[in-house]
């Protein structure tokens, strides 16, 4: 296997209309964007809150660098467990209202670690078949018996956990918000399920954090669940506007997954400007809940604008408003267009979405203004207009292919 082999991967990829290339964006990640020289309105971004530029969290880091320095040295296990560590850590727990927390570098880091940690060769995960992709490797690498159940449907969950061997350790991992979709998942009635056939739950927030629940808790708070899911799994890098990731739980769950996590133990610890960075997002979650008012209001207006320009946006429950088109290069050749008109909002093709459901991922800002959502559904109808596409979103009859996606 040599270097044509890549060559031709490349090609195929094109050909298909599965090519990925970089965007190079200059300037802040605000409601709009700096894109090739280009102002334009950032449709999809998960800062969902603008705290990615907010001053408190540039005065943090400022003061961390000059306290701390930049790097944090080692491993938490060896010399890079630092003052800021733990004192985020207090703060997600506090947060969250669990015993304890533990911070990660990433969030895909987080996922296929406590997984791995959690479940082995005995053991059988029950994995939501919308999960993403984190989760997914999360479960293949902890190499217990992975069983993915039809999105959202707890009765085919009930259905297989009673298939499960009475003896295994039995784990249910969902997302409570999930990236793609926007839906929400029948986070209680999982649990209910799962404490009938003596299963363990864990949540990815990494989209709810912050925007979900009291203070921006996330949905397990929202619903009261604090006390029934012992394992939450969250992101700091997309509402909070930094980088990282952490879990939240027991005190026990944190010591084992200390000892016993292999994507915690074997790295360098987060630097101290991106801690500190967290925990001014955290206060922030506190100190100006009309951000998440914000948010809501703009994800109602631009929600009831698009429905009344007739297209569908599935089931989502929240920021992240899934526009479906179907076929991966008609999704693209939207995306363009729209970019064209300074309008930023991403095409999303597979494998991050199943085939035939290729889409706009739209997703909204705290600090998007009225002009900007106007500027947004014009652009959306004149877009629709010119592909000829029916109400729903989907295209009818088949245009010029884009050139590269």
């Amino acid at each position: 296997m040599g270097p044509d082999f890549i060559q031709s991967e490349l090609e195929r990829l094109k050909q298909e209309g599965f090519y990925r290339r970089l965007r190079r964006v200059e300037g802040e990640q605000g409601p709009t964007l700096i894109f090739n020289g280009q102002e334009v309105l950032n449709l999809c971004s998960n800062n969902y809150l603008g705290l990615a530029n907010h001053p408190a969290l540039r005065e943090a880091a400022i003061q961390a660098i000059d306290r701390y320095g930049c790097g944090s040295g080692a491993s938490r296990l060896i010399s890079g467990n630092m003052t800021l560590h733990e004192e985020l850590e207090e703060k997600i727990a506090a947060l969250k209202g669990t015993e304890a927390a533990l911070v990660f570098n990433s969030g895909y880091q987080a996922n296929t670690g406590i997984l791995s940690a959690l479940v082995g060769e005995r053991d059988v995960v029950f994995s939501d078949a919308l999960n993403h992709a984190s989760i997914i490797d999360g479960c293949r690498l902890s190499r217990a018996k992975i069983v993915v159940y039809l999105h959202c449907d707890v009765g085919r969950l009930e259905e297989e956990l009673k298939r499960a061997p009475a003896k295994s350790r039995k784990l249910i991992v969902t997302e409570t918000l999930f990236s793609m979709d926007g839906d929400e998942a029948p986070l209680a009635e999982i649990v209910d399920v799962a404490e009938r056939y003596g299963a363990m739950v864990m949540v990815d927030e990494a989209h709810a954090t912050g925007v979900f629940g009291p203070n921006g808790a996330g949905v397990v708070a929202k619903l009261g669940l604090t006390q029934r899911v012992p394992v939450q799994m969250g992101t700091l890098g997309k509402a909070l506007g930094g980088f990282g990731a952490y879990v939240a739980g027991s005190r026990a769950l944190c010591e084992l997954l200390i000892n016993r996590c292999r994507t915690f133990i074997f790295t360098t610890s987060l630097p101290p400007a991106v801690l500190a960075m967290a925990i001014a997002a955290i206060d922030l979650l506190y100190k100006e809940p009309q951000r998440r008012l914000a948010l809501w209001h703009n994800c109602r207006a631009l929600r009831e604008g698009l429905k009344k320009l007739g297209f569908s946006l599935g089931r989502s429950q929240s920021q992240i408003l899934p526009l479906v088109i179907g076929d991966a290069q008609e999704c693209m050749s939207f995306s363009e267009r729209l970019l064209q008109k300074g309008i930023f909002a991403q095409g999303i093709r597979p494998p991050t979405v199943p085939p035939g459901t290729s889409r706009l991922r739209i997703t909204l800002m705290a600090t998007h203004t009225h002009e900007h959502l106007h500027k947004a559904l014009d652009a959306f109808e004149e877009v629709k207009g010119e592909m000829k596409m029916e109400d729903g979103g989907r295209k009818v009859p088949r245009g010029p292919r884009p050139s590269s996606g």
